[in-house]
């Protein structure tokens, strides 16, 4: 087991990464909880796989516990559900001292780390990370939150857990199009401002993706640390954490395009907004012409989707999805905020975008499905 810590004084947590970690969770979480009990909440999806063997992990340190299980997939972000949980963790009589666990991915992360914010305001929680992408990305950092009509992630708070567990073996129960999406987050660590783990990826990439331990042990540690650090610097978002929004800007309007459904899962989203970053910031001449042809080879590499055309249905044309980034909640003054890059490894931030550089590149995307 290796630890990250997550430095937020008095709000400093620690970030267990390994294999073997569900099975030990009553040890490692009994520290946390003023008395024996924990409220767990879960998905169909995941219950079906991962919550007894936590209960049972739970039961064998003496903590009982009980589960609210909600339906998988994004459209489970809302703030309907939001309220179903605050109920039903009333109704279990959960104390302002104990600990709610979030045993799923970043949906589930992302709403109940929201319900304990508000219940009682403010509860404790533990992430227990069970896809690649809030291993690395989303279980980490206190943001939580639900969707709206309106955008992606537009109702929420910052709060951060007290314990998160990244069990490296529960990777291997992801079907192989949630580990991609997943790794798109990881891939976004190198191609900010680390070129020499993205050096790391191309070469170790194939071994992550098709199992290596050792491989998924680095990659998940090494993502986390430049997370936890930018964190550090900067935990409400207001200058180095925007940069973690690498990609997002676009993935985020196409997830709403796409009406957050199967069609396009969080990551593949990414993985396309990066692409297109860099397309826009070698257009614009900050970087060179061969880094985006770089990044999409090596998404290409590795199976994943990474163009406009590589999304299924029918999309807006480039207007559409220009005005769907408006509801971008990085937009400050009515400006649209883009996280760019002068090359593999320095992203920055700016509201400086040629919005035509912009339009030109969705519309020449969109005309190539």
């Amino acid at each position: 087991m290796e630890t990250v810590r997550v430095g937020l004084g008095e709000r400093s947590y620690d970030i267990l990464i390994g294999p073997g970690l569900l099975g030990r969770a009553g040890g490692l979480i009994g520290p946390y909880l003023p008395r024996p009990f924990a409220a767990i909440v879960t998905d169909e999806t995941v219950a079906g796989i991962h919550l007894e063997p936590l209960r049972a992990a739970l039961a064998a340190e003496g903590i009982a516990s009980e589960a609210v299980i909600l339906p998988p997939g994004e459209a489970t972000k809302s703030m309907a559900n939001v309220t179903l949980v605050v109920e039903r963790l009333l109704g279990l009589k959960v104390e302002r001292d104990d600990l709610v666990i979030a045993l799923g991915g970043g949906v589930i992360g992302d709403l109940a780390g929201f319900a304990a914010a508000i219940l009682r305001r403010g509860v404790g929680f533990v992430q227990v990370p069970t896809t690649l992408l809030a291993q690395v990305d989303s279980s980490v950092g206190g943001k939580t939150g639900v969707n709206s009509p309106h955008g992606k992630n537009l109702i929420g708070a910052f709060h951060q857990p007290r314990l998160v567990l990244a069990d490296i073996d529960i990777l291997a129960t992801l079907p192989p199009r949630e580990f991609l999406a997943g790794y798109a987050e990881v891939v976004k660590y190198g191609l900010l401002g680390d070129a020499a783990f993205f050096d790391w990826l191309e070469a170790h990439g194939s071994a992550l993706r098709d199992g290596d331990t050792l491989a998924r042990l680095h990659a998940v540690r090494r993502s986390c640390e430049m997370k936890a650090d930018i964190v550090a610097r900067d935990e409400h978002e207001r200058g180095d954490r925007a940069l973690l929004n690498l990609g997002h800007t676009f993935g985020h309007a196409l997830e709403a395009a796409t009406g957050y459904s199967a069609r396009l899962l969080h990551g593949e989203g990414v993985a396309i907004g990066m692409a297109l970053a860099f397309e826009v910031s070698a257009r614009m001449g900050l970087c060179a012409q061969e880094a985006p042809s770089r990044v999409a080879a090596h998404l290409a590499a590795m199976g994943m989707k990474h163009r406009l055309a590589d999304i299924p249905g029918d999309l807006p044309d480039a207007e559409g999805l220009i005005a769907l980034m408006g509801q971008d909640k990085k937009v400050r003054q009515g400006r649209l905020t883009f996280i760019l890059v002068r090359g593999i490894g320095q992203a920055f931030v700016t509201r400086e975008a040629d919005m035509a550089v912009v339009r030109a590149v969705l519309g020449e995307g969109l005309a190539a499905r």
